[in-house]
């Protein structure tokens, strides 16, 4: 079983990125939630390309990737897992549930420690939010994102169909969350108890400092409530509210791949970690 996951993995999760990908996308058309303010086919474009130049990237530096990882690990019996006796669906549902915790704290230390913030910034700096904004990730980011998930996987030992299922969920949700999504606010009510929906993590994607140093989960919403990084709304309304970074408002920069590449090298940061919790705006580049 574990020998087909590692064979097929890279199918798999192409083939659920596609599909989740297309069905956002065409969600986008049909019931978008702002008015984009560059245009959609440039912005995709660079985004994309960047994407694609990531898991390119990843692909030959970790051919086996995170699965790889598991197997490696479940083949010498490391991590918690192997220490324990579980039931195999308990593993894989305990396992799920604490890459994700994980994948919050990361998150978090990603705004904290202001060289790492460089690197996030590329994210944030994104005008728009839409689909293609949940997979726009400096390389640099991509990789340390990678070596800290395997440092978990080898102390969990995940059963490795979990580490897919999660893999898989991660991908679909960052889509999903990072949708130009209009959901009936009584459905957005039931689902952000369940899943992070694209109302509650667009607030995160705010200028405002107190507003995009909240909301930092990805796929299970349950860790901003524990932690009090939650926040239901912007105080603006999601159609007015201003999207990226105050320091990085140039489309030739931000919305191109040259300049997405040089961002985290181009001027100071400022104040802006996660300690900084009232919004101060700062000069315009």
């Amino acid at each position: 079983m574990n020998e087909f996951i590692l064979t097929h993995e890279a199918a798999i999760r192409l083939a659920f990125f596609l599909g989740v990908f297309a069905a956002v996308a065409g969600a986008e058309l049909r019931w978008p939630r702002r008015v984009l303010t560059v245009p959609k086919g440039r912005r995709w474009a660079h985004n994309i390309a960047l994407v694609v130049f990531n898991t390119v990237l990843v692909r030959l530096l970790f051919p086996a990737a995170a699965v790889g990882v598991a197997v490696y690990a479940a083949a010498r019996e490391w991590g918690l897992f192997h220490a324990v006796s579980v039931a195999p669906a308990w593993a894989v549902l305990v396992s799920v549930v604490l890459l994700d915790l994980a994948i919050y704290l990361q998150h978090v230390m990603f705004h904290a420690v202001p060289v790492l913030w460089r690197l996030h910034r590329v994210h944030h700096a994104d005008l728009d939010f839409d689909v293609t904004t949940g997979a726009r990730f400096h390389p640099v980011e991509i990789i340390l994102s990678m070596l800290i998930k395997f440092a978990v996987i080898l102390l969990l030992g995940p059963p490795v169909v979990a580490v897919v299922i999660f893999e898989v969920l991660l991908n679909a949700t960052a889509m999903f969350n990072h949708g130009n999504l209009r959901l009936p606010p009584s459905l957005d009510r039931i689902l952000r108890w369940l899943v992070v929906t694209p109302d509650m993590h667009r607030v995160h994607h705010s200028v405002a400092d107190d507003e995009a140093n909240s909301n930092f989960g990805f796929n299970l919403p349950w860790w901003d409530r524990l932690f009090g990084t939650y926040r239901d709304q912007p105080r603006g309304g999601h159609e007015a509210m201003t999207i990226g970074i105050t320091t990085c408002r140039d489309p030739r920069i931000v919305a191109r791949l040259p300049g997405m590449l040089a961002l985290p090298f181009r001027r100071e940061l400022g104040p802006y970690t996660i300690n900084r919790r009232s919004w101060q705006p700062e000069p315009r580049e």
